[in-house]
């Protein structure tokens, strides 16, 4: 019924939305839940925003951009999607787990695949490739608790598994070309670090229990052959890409157009986020040489203890960015190289690599990304605390 009014006509109760409650669906609400689900690339859009006011815009911003790098990066995401889609990493899980029958044994395997792989295909290609095969042996063993400390580990074996060659990590070759190190030379640097690590790395693995791993789901799947040597070629000519045989804006076209037709859903399952992440670093990072009192505060620190601050340099902008803003800074490459090794360990922008570790991961378990960041310092940091220590060592 309508109600009546003072006047005496009746009057139509109208439910309108006030402009406060307007902005907490419309706006703050999405807002807060973009921020949760994606608080990596909002603090690193936070952090470019800060140097874009201390560096206003121009044409030099251009320059900032590794596309090689993002190109790499939007090619294999896009690739292994598309291998995700016939199954192939079940079949490889499947395998691995007939073969190496325990939870140590797997772990060792993912780990040391992934340390050998970085020295071959680099850091971010190594763990692209084969974060979603350690996912997959987890998942279908029913062992997903364990994803946190595997995929940790596997990061550190990316960061580490190829600071014993030039070419082994972006920082290495840029720091063998600008100095223009002789190769027995850079590996006598880099050897003893290299040295520990895999023993850290292989002693740490040891501590998982040695559990019998059994598959949940034994299903069988067939690989479609024709797709599987498809996309087998593509992820080929995704890191010859790295390798600077294919050029980038060729090899990526090619890609692109190629998964168009075979899998347009691969194209769409690219983490698009990740590449807007490294693509703010690249901004906060290049605005950040160009500070002049960041500029003035570095001369004045490196030479009092290079390895040192190498290494806290990479916890706030990055290894790789860091080998090159304190290569204008110091001679003594001794120390510089294995700091930006080193220093590749640590927070989760100390590398790339790690952000890329860490949105696999939450892409898996979103709810345990607390608890993942804490493993990911507290390991991190130690490694780190030992590799310093060592290497501190050898250069007294």
């Amino acid at each position: 019924m309508r109600a009546a009014s003072l006047n005496g006509r009746p009057s139509i109760h109208r439910n309108h939305k006030s402009f406060g409650d307007f902005c907490s669906e419309y706006v703050f609400r999405p807002v807060t839940a973009f921020a949760k689900k994606q608080a990596v690339l909002c603090i690193a859009l936070i952090a470019m925003t800060i140097t874009c006011i201390a560096v206003p815009v121009d044409k030099t911003y251009l320059t900032y951009f590794d596309l090689r790098t993002l190109a790499t990066l939007f090619c294999t995401l896009a690739v292994v999607s598309a291998f995700s889609h016939i199954h192939l990493f079940e079949v490889i899980s499947k395998t691995i787990v007939i073969k190496l029958h325990t939870l140590r044994n797997a772990t060792l395997g993912l780990v040391l695949i992934t340390f050998a792989g970085s020295m071959l295909l680099a850091n971010d290609m190594a763990l692209l490739t084969f974060l979603p095969l350690g996912y997959f042996v987890l998942n279908s063993t029913d062992n997903k608790n364990c994803m946190a400390f595997v995929f940790i580990m596997q990061n550190i074996a990316a960061n580490l598994g190829g600071m014993v060659t030039p070419f082994g990590n972006p920082q290495n070759l840029y720091l063998y070309s600008y100095f223009n190190i002789a190769t027995t030379e850079f590996i006598q640097i880099m050897l003893p670090s290299f040295l520990t690590a895999t023993f850290l790395i292989l002693i740490v693995c040891l501590f998982v229990k040695p559990t019998p791993l059994t598959l949940k789901n034994d299903e069988e799947y067939h690989l479609p052959v024709t797709r599987t040597i498809l996309y087998s070629v593509l992820f080929v000519c995704s890191i010859l890409i790295v390798f600077r045989v294919i050029p980038y804006r060729i090899g990526t076209i090619a890609i692109t157009v190629a998964l168009f037709f075979l899998d347009k859903k691969s194209i769409k399952e690219v983490n698009y986020p990740l590449l807007a992440t490294f693509c703010a670093f690249f901004v906060f990072s290049g605005n950040l040489a160009r500070i002049p009192a960041v500029n003035s505060f570095f001369s004045g620190l490196l030479p009092v203890n290079t390895l040192l601050f190498g290494i806290l340099s990479c916890q706030c902008i990055s290894n790789v960015p860091s080998a090159v803003l304190l290569s204008h800074f110091t001679t003594d490459y001794a120390s510089l190289l294995p700091a930006v090794n080193i220093g590749g360990l640590g927070t989760l922008v100390a590398s790339l690599a790690s952000l890329i570790t860490f949105s696999e991961y939450r892409k898996h378990n979103p709810e345990q990304t607390k608890k993942y960041i804490f493993l990911f310092t507290a390991i991190n940091f130690g490694f780190m605390a030992v590799l310093f220590v060592v290497q501190s060592l050898i250069l007294k």
